[in-house]
């Protein structure tokens, strides 16, 4: 339906980046209040929402980056080489603007809101793909508390 990969497909791809100690950021994107947008506009305004949603995070990211789609409104990236806040931030402010420049006639002017967790990774921790994806998730719940675009970065306690 998006013409990203699924989950099965990209996250062995990103299991081999772990193997390989490439070191990257891995980021959990979220349609923030999508089922609203289902109930408000019907299942097909919420599958052309899905659409632009990946057709955006495709077009923001480069050919080496890793985008999928883990079901539902929820997508990963895995974007090699960025370890510093500074380059995270501006990937997200970029990322941010294309993300609010999505336009779907069916919803109107119904406002798409995108909440992200990041968690960075160094190349030297043996971390797995779900290991990974527990660190960005309890970012993106951070980032779930702000209203509005927003992104956390993970941090060891």
């Amino acid at each position: 339906m998006t013409g990203i990969l699924n989950r099965r497909s990209r996250e062995k791809m990103i299991e081999r980046v772990l193997n390989n100690k490439v070191s990257g950021m891995m980021c959990l994107v979220d349609c923030d209040k999508f089922k609203s947008i289902n109930d408000m506009y019907g299942h097909m305004a919420g599958d052309e929402v899905i659409v632009a949603i990946a057709h955006t995070l495709q077009k923001s990211c480069r050919d080496k980056d890793v985008v999928m789609r883990l079901g539902g409104d929820e997508f990963v990236l895995f974007i090699p080489g960025v370890t510093e806040r500074k380059c995270a931030n501006a990937f997200f402010k970029r990322l941010f603007e294309n993300l609010k420049q999505i336009q779907i006639e069916s919803i109107k002017d119904h406002p798409i809101i995108m909440s992200l967790g990041a968690c960075i990774y160094d190349g030297k921790e043996e971390l797995t793909f779900d290991e990974l994806y527990c660190r960005a998730d309890m970012a993106m719940y951070q980032s779930k508390k702000v209203e509005g675009y927003s992104a956390t970065i993970y941090k060891k306690k």
